[in-house]
């Protein structure tokens, strides 16, 4: 029988991820508590999907791809507790789940230990997926993978290498793979904010912003970022804050998401 696979989560990331793994040539499941998102992936060639989870018979590997949110500036994980409850009502002993939304360090140990029992193969395999450029940023690029252990590792490392043909960078920990998730989103919102503030000092002293950025960037060492409308999306506002809600030292994280605000207030009356 071949191997039989479930997306939970049908949104940006869940929804590609669920073409390609069809792609792949196996059997594809896929779960949202959106209709609207059901309907899209319907549309999109995910035939097997639904609403409700109890319509989809167990399967092989679980792959959660919902999205994860902000309360206040704190990490609310709860669509990934809930869908994991879920999960854990139905899933064999030694099925596979793989968490790919974005998570907080610690996140996974505690679903492993409190919802699954210890009763599943569980890995981190945080998703990379830039709808900007799906061809080059897709689904298909070199990921990390942490695991709960060994025997876990293993079968993460089967479905992802092996059988998507995914290149993976192993971590030493499942927890190494939840910060680097969310370092990755606030390096790269640091950067924006550091060409957001340049480009505020350089018109206050009547400079061109993008001929300075030009010149830095011919330094070998040196990429300086577009500042354009504030740092917008998903991912990366709620990924800085979820970073700095860990630890008290976070001054630079804090002064980027500062920066971000004012720049926006600098753009409304610079127009």
């Amino acid at each position: 029988m071949g191997l039989k696979v479930c997306v939970l989560g049908l949104g940006e990331v869940g929804l590609p991820t669920a073409k390609y793994i069809l792609n792949r040539g196996f059997d594809v499941y896929g779960y949202d508590i959106s209709s609207v998102a059901v309907k899209r992936a319907r549309e999109e060639g995910i035939s097997k999907v639904t609403c409700i989870l109890d319509e989809i018979p167990p399967v092989d590997v679980y792959v959660v791809c919902v999205s994860t949110l902000l309360k206040g500036d704190a990490p609310d994980l709860s669509p990934v507790f809930d869908v994991c409850e879920k999960i854990s009502r139905r899933a064999r002993p030694h099925s596979l789940v793989s968490i790919e939304s974005t998570i907080i360090p610690g996140t996974s140990r505690k679903i492993y230990e409190n919802i699954f029992n210890k009763g599943v193969n569980l890995v981190h395999v945080p998703h990379r997926y830039w709808a900007g450029d799906p061809i080059r940023y897709g689904v298909r690029q070199l990921r990390v993978i942490g695991a709960i252990n060994q025997e876990s590792l293993e079968a993460g490392m089967k479905f992802y290498r092996d059988m998507l043909k995914i290149p993976l960078h192993v971590c030493s920990s499942i927890e190494v793979a939840e910060m680097c998730k969310i370092a990755e989103n606030a390096y790269r919102y640091v950067q924006i904010a550091f060409a957001e503030e340049l480009r505020m000092i350089c018109e206050t002293l009547g400079l061109d912003f993008n001929e300075v950025k030009e010149a830095c960037n011919t330094k070998w060492n040196i990429e300086i970022l577009e500042a354009r409308e504030g740092i917008g999306g998903h991912c990366l506002p709620k990924d800085i804050r979820y970073l700095a809600s860990l630890t008290i030292h976070n001054t630079l994280l804090k002064s980027a998401i500062k920066v971000d605000e004012e720049y926006r207030k600098w753009l409304a009356k610079n127009r």
